[in-house]
């Protein structure tokens, strides 16, 4: 079962916030709380869309299966971030697979109670539809990188985005705050792991990033900035 911090992570989220207190309240007892292992998945591209999801602490990377057998890395999503709604509001299947990246906890609200409240607030529609536009430009802006760009500016891009929306100020720079393999960062960028590794190698020597126990710190976010614009190092 959820715990009392539920109405409040609902509250927060722009998706709930044209929704009376006494709705939302209504809502908490059906919202089920789930805990996921990293690597675990949530669901399965394909699945029954039954339940929409909200991170409440940890990371869900959306996955996506391509023809050829490999997973194409869609997106990472912290915490209070909403997952899972389109597929809900439209009835049909989840069209990716959503896999814990760590040990995650998530709320997870199940269809009907969505759906009747939905036609009651239509808020909650036009604010899942604002979110998917944000999260197509973002994908739209990435598969123009992988159409054009060289493996190092896509791979600076990436981290460049993923610490525009995560990261953390510290004092050698702006950290991920979690562990961002080298193989997420290779799917996330369209390049093989490889390539990824021997690429963020060369930035750890030359002081443009910096590995802090797993986690990624931008020392010199310029400098990425500059190579994923395609200029050349001074």
């Amino acid at each position: 079962m959820a715990d009392e911090s539920t109405g409040a992570l609902l509250r927060a989220n722009p998706v709930f916030r044209g929704v009376p207190p006494k709705e939302i309240e209504a809502l908490i007892p059906v919202t089920q709380a789930e805990r996921h292992r990293s690597r675990e998945f949530i669901f399965m591209e394909g699945d029954p869309s039954l339940w929409l999801y909200i991170v409440k602490s940890g990371r869900v990377k959306i996955l996506k299966h391509s023809r050829a057998g490999k997973d194409v890395l869609l997106e990472l999503l912290g915490p209070g971030e909403i997952f899972g709604g389109v597929a809900v509001l439209e009835k049909r299947p989840y069209p990716a697979t959503a896999q814990a990246m760590e040990t995650t906890d998530v709320l997870k609200i199940p269809r009907d109670p969505l759906l009747t409240l939905s036609e009651r607030h239509p808020s909650i529609v036009k604010e899942m539809a604002l979110m998917i536009g944000r999260r197509l430009r973002a994908a739209h802006e990435s598969v123009k990188s992988l159409a054009v760009e060289p493996v190092e500016p896509r791979l600076a891009a990436t981290l460049l985005r993923l610490a525009a929306h995560e990261g953390k100020p510290s004092r050698s720079g702006v950290e991920l705050p979690y562990h961002l393999t080298r193989q997420s960062l290779a799917d996330m960028a369209g390049t093989t792991v490889e390539t990824a590794i021997r690429m963020v190698s060369r930035w750890i020597k030359e002081g443009l990033v910096a590995d802090d126990g797993g986690r990624l710190v931008l020392r010199k976010p310029d400098a990425l900035r500059a190579l994923a614009q395609g200029e050349p190092e001074d």
